[in-house]
């Protein structure tokens, strides 16, 4: 079995497991509380010690803070974000992000968050400007309520704005380094690395298509999932470990619902490829472990 080491998530010095858990598919109807401390559970005896929720998760929070009780919250660390409840989803306002810090706390049944990231602002200079979002979380980690502040976004452009204030010590990115779309290596990444702020690799599955299923609206997932059939591997095991295997420090984080799909993944990771068949699949689309990140 293959071990994945800690990993130094930038200037935070959180070390980190290489394969984290995305806690989003804990707030749908089709699952319900025993799958979600089921999954957090295994995922933590398994070494996984990173976990990534939000409010606007639905039933997220709420459930991850019942897979924590007793004792188990001591052995991971904790993410949230701010900037997406329901009830205030697009208010930056440094009142609104308290109130969803505290709310946070309370629904994860801690004291203590271990980062917070402002998340999917439509407009990055709103939770930026003075007396908004990024203000009070500042106050919050002075006060030691939070460890450490970052952004969760797609938009490369706000990756940059963020990361240059200087307060922002990670950056979680989506669905632009995998099999599909490598572009955040040219962009976000190098100066993330420039700034030893830490990189979260989210949506490495690309919303399903590199799962393992058939996907039907791509044709390029198509394809790789059907070459990688022909060999007797899922696309899913590359996908994972394409990102696993990515050359700069990161954690990756897929977003599994119940346990079973958990073990899927942690069996994909682990799942010895032949760097023959990385070489194949390289010629064949032109993208395999190795991909250097631009200068």
């Amino acid at each position: 079995m293959k071990t994945w080491s800690k990993r130094r998530l930038g200037r935070t010095d959180m070390m980190v497991s290489a394969l984290s858990l995305g806690c989003a598919s804990f707030g749908g109807s089709q699952h319900t509380d025993r799958d979600a401390v089921e999954t957090v559970r295994t995922a933590i005896e398994l070494g996984i010690n990173f976990l990534d929720t939000s409010p606007l998760y639905g039933q997220s929070e709420r459930r991850v803070g019942l897979a924590l009780e007793g004792g188990w919250r001591e052995r991971v660390y904790l993410e949230t974000k701010v900037g997406t409840h329901p009830s205030r989803r697009g208010d930056y306002s440094a009142a609104a992000t308290r109130w969803s810090v505290e709310n946070s706390l309370r629904l994860l049944q801690t004291e203590y968050l271990d980062a917070v990231l402002i998340h999917d602002p439509g407009d990055i200079e709103v939770p930026l400007q003075p007396g908004h979002a990024l203000d009070a979380l500042l106050e919050l980690k002075q006060r030691g309520v939070i460890g450490h502040i970052g952004l969760g976004v797609r938009q490369h452009a706000f990756h940059r704005r963020a990361i240059e204030t200087g307060h922002c010590e990670i950056v979680l990115t989506y669905l632009d380094y995998t099999l599909l779309d490598q572009s955040v290596a040219g962009t976000t990444v190098p100066l993330a690395l420039r700034q030893d702020v830490g990189i979260i690799l989210g949506s490495v599955l690309a919303m399903k298509r590199l799962s393992g299923q058939e996907p039907v609206d791509s044709p390029r997932a198509h394809a790789m999932w059907a070459w990688c059939r022909e060999r007797g591997f899922s696309v899913r095991d590359l996908a994972l470990q394409f990102c696993l295997q990515a050359p700069f420090p990161c954690t990756v984080m897929p977003g599994p619902g119940d346990r079973p799909h958990l073990v899927e993944i942690w069996e994909s990771a682990q799942r010895d490829i032949p760097a023959d068949l990385w070489d194949d699949f390289r010629a064949e689309f032109g993208v395999g472990v190795g991909l250097r990140p631009a200068a």
